[in-house]
């Protein structure tokens, strides 16, 4: 793998950032990115880029980072021993929203490029991403566009690329001490490297060039819908979910905090106010009791599909 296919990957990638960023801002009409860059000691660096307190947006962040070094940090290594040892390049962008209102999701994605090297040895590259949706009051229509958008971004790849990784993201998105999802789920793909770097890499684009296709007509849908303290209360509450598999699960969190990144930019996926109750649990047949029924896997094309036969 030669580096200038890395150095074409990062070109996709920041301009990934700025499209990303344009169209959130759009979107929000209230408040601009603020972008800061960072260099990190070992190697590397990135720019950050965080909206707050915008109307849409109570805080958001669209980050870049291309970070380098001698060895592989354990959080990469401990699926894929035999690359212990190998220098390594990772090169991504993630992006994470929360929105004030709680009937718009939250939603997070990123796609990344690893190349592993080792003197007198082929390199070893893969891609890795994905996004996903996380509602506190789901609507089924919106959860069905999501997926339908995540499906046709895999389409040109093959008929078992969605359910693939529709499948790996409800596995990976998942809070095994609360025994739920921490959504309604998406894609998620990681060790991509079959069939040859240029389809990979093409792979990679359809998935981050689909986001706003799928995120933003949810957000115009609900953005203008009525909220109490109650509900921002709820949103509260589900959002300390959300910290809890950042801080406990996720392996871009460690993987960051490992490799000497940027504290400030790992931890921008955090929401800016969460809440924590002990042993509460909603009303029955409340709104808020009707997440409970979306925070497991399902099938949400194929339910979709069988209501349109029945209507």
């Amino acid at each position: 793998m030669a580096h200038e296919h890395l150095d074409e990957v990062k070109h996709y990638l920041l301009d990934l950032q700025d499209r990303l960023c344009a169209g959130l801002e759009t979107a929000d009409g209230g408040s601009r990115f603020k972008e800061e860059s960072w260099q990190r000691e070992e190697g590397g660096g990135g720019r950050s880029r965080v909206i707050v307190q915008g109307q849409v947006f109570e805080k958001g962040g669209v980050n870049f980072s291309h970070v380098y070094g001698a060895q592989l940090p354990p959080s990469a290594t401990a699926a894929r021993p035999e690359l212990a040892g190998r220098s390594f390049h990772a090169v991504g962008v993630s992006w994470v929203l929360h929105p004030h209102n709680p009937h718009v999701p939250t939603s997070h994605g990123n796609v990344r490029f690893f190349i592993a090297e080792k003197e007198g040895e082929a390199p070893v590259w893969w891609f890795g991403g994905g996004f996903d949706l996380t509602p506190f009051y789901p609507v089924f229509e919106d959860v069905v566009h999501w997926h339908r958008v995540a499906r046709e971004a895999c389409r040109p790849f093959g008929d078992w690329v969605y359910p693939r990784y529709k499948a790996w993201c409800d596995e990976y998105f998942y809070l095994k001490h609360r025994d739920e999802t921490r959504g309604v789920g998406g894609l998620f793909f990681d060790d991509v490297n079959e069939g040859g770097f240029e389809n990979c890499f093409a792979f990679q684009r359809a998935v981050g060039d689909s986001f706003l296709d799928a995120y933003l007509p949810i957000v115009e849908h609900r953005r203008g819908t009525p909220w109490s303290e109650r509900e921002r209360e709820f949103q509260l509450y589900r959002r300390g979910r959300y910290v809890e598999f950042n801080l406990v699960w996720d392996r871009g969190t460690l993987f960051g905090l490992q490799s000497g990144g940027r504290t400030e930019s790992i931890l921008m996926s955090l929401p800016p106010l969460a809440r924590w109750e002990y042993a509460w649990t909603p009303e029955p047949d409340s709104p808020e009791a009707l997440l409970a029924d979306y925070l497991h896997p399902r099938e949400w094309l194929a339910e979709a599909a069988a209501a349109e036969e029945e209507s």
